[in-house]
């Protein structure tokens, strides 16, 4: 039995030496790893934040009416541009009914008030020519006389606004036609011919007729999320793009930043303005989706790396490479590195265009395949 167990020992110990020879073997098949190595290039690294918005005009004038009714007529339409003072509607006044009989009523009062002062001035002319009273009496009597017209004339065109919305007399002022009170582009009529509408008052905005606005200032409008709030100032440029016009790119400057953040879905969102170049012609439709670039810092031709060149130490953390001092021989060279775009870094100091940089995570190729 012990002479069965040493038999099996031996042939363990065999087997496993027989085993070790053959890995050895192999590995010494295996070709040496090869690093590969790149150089330093110039580049214009800019890093930024991204904001997602739209792009609105920098003011905006909605047109109220002054007085309720019914639509009668439109004489613009959405795109037109207009100038301060050209007809917009014209309004046909509902007029309410306990207004209208108030009104009604504060005529016949004032007709009657009149007919009696015209009864007691031709009395009290008469009178005076014949030299019964004298010049002072007869002077109120007349002044009297004239008030009593003013205030029949005052009663009627009273009348007239609460059944017409207008009288004649006023000339421009008459409420029943609205008119624009700047100059712009139409961009909105929400209204038709037919609609009701509410007077702007103290107590109600009103029913908007039209919406104006400049087109030549326009803004972005968006919002950035509080992680990058923090990194951005008033005055920083902006790259817009526009998703409805292709290979675009609109100047602005970040002049507005919300002082308070709102919670949209769980995060909290900055708002943000920034007003485009005036220069720019290109018409850009109100209300279109935009993504603006916030350049947060700019080097322009400036010696780079890739960062995935880069490595750190492990204690103090500073960032260094590997360069080559001979055939697969390097060394490392600390850097002084500037910005950062995701995927080249500036380099300050450390290393020269000339060097060559040991690429020191590259991929090694799958077992049958080569590396191109």
């Amino acid at each position: 039995m012990k002479k069965v167990v040493t038999i099996g020992v031996l042939i363990l110990i065999a087997v496993s030496f027989v085993g070790a020879l053959y890995y050895l073997y192999q590995k010494n098949q295996e070709d040496p790893t090869v690093y590969e190595t790149q150089q330093a290039s110039v580049h214009t690294i800019v890093k930024k934040t991204v904001a997602t918005g739209n792009i609105v005009p920098k003011e905006e004038v909605l047109i109220k009416p002054n007085i309720s009714g019914i639509i009668d007529e439109i004489y613009i339409e959405a795109g037109d541009r207009i100038k301060a003072g050209d007809l917009i509607a014209k309004i046909r006044v509902i007029p309410n009914v306990s207004s209208l009989q108030s009104a009604k009523d504060a005529v016949v009062t004032a007709k009657i008030n009149l007919d009696n002062e015209q009864k007691l001035y031709e009395r009290q002319k008469s009178l005076f020519e014949k030299g019964v009273i004298s010049a002072n009496d007869f002077d109120n009597v007349e002044v009297a006389y004239k008030r009593a017209q003013q205030n029949h004339r005052s009663a009627q065109q009273n009348f007239e606004i609460v059944q017409t919305g207008t009288t004649s007399g006023i000339g421009s002022a008459a409420n029943t036609l609205i008119r624009s009170t700047v100059e712009g582009m139409v961009l909105d009529v929400p209204v038709k011919a037919g609609n009701q509408v509410i007077e702007s008052n103290n107590f109600n905005d009103g029913t908007t007729i039209a919406t104006l606005a400049d087109v030549n200032e326009m803004i972005f409008e968006g919002k950035v999320d509080e992680s990058e709030v923090g990194k951005i100032k008033e005055d920083l440029p902006l790259e817009v793009t526009v998703g409805a016009i292709e290979n675009k790119t609109f100047n602005a400057v970040l002049d507005y930043i919300a002082p308070k953040g709102v919670d949209e879905n769980g995060a909290i969102q900055f708002e943000i303005k920034g007003t485009l170049d005036k220069a720019d012609t290109t018409f850009i439709r109100a209300g279109l989706s935009a993504n603006a670039s916030i350049i947060l810092a700019r080097a322009d031709e400036v010696m780079a790396i890739s960062e995935a060149l880069v490595q750190f130490d492990p204690k103090t953390e500073q960032p260094y490479v590997e360069v080559e001092t001979g055939d697969q021989d390097f060394v490392r060279k600390d850097l002084e590195l500037g910005i950062s775009d995701g995927i080249y870094v500036e380099v300050k100091n450390g290393i020269t265009k000339e060097d060559k940089i040991k690429v020191w995570n590259q991929i090694k190729p799958a077992m049958g395949m080569t590396a191109n």
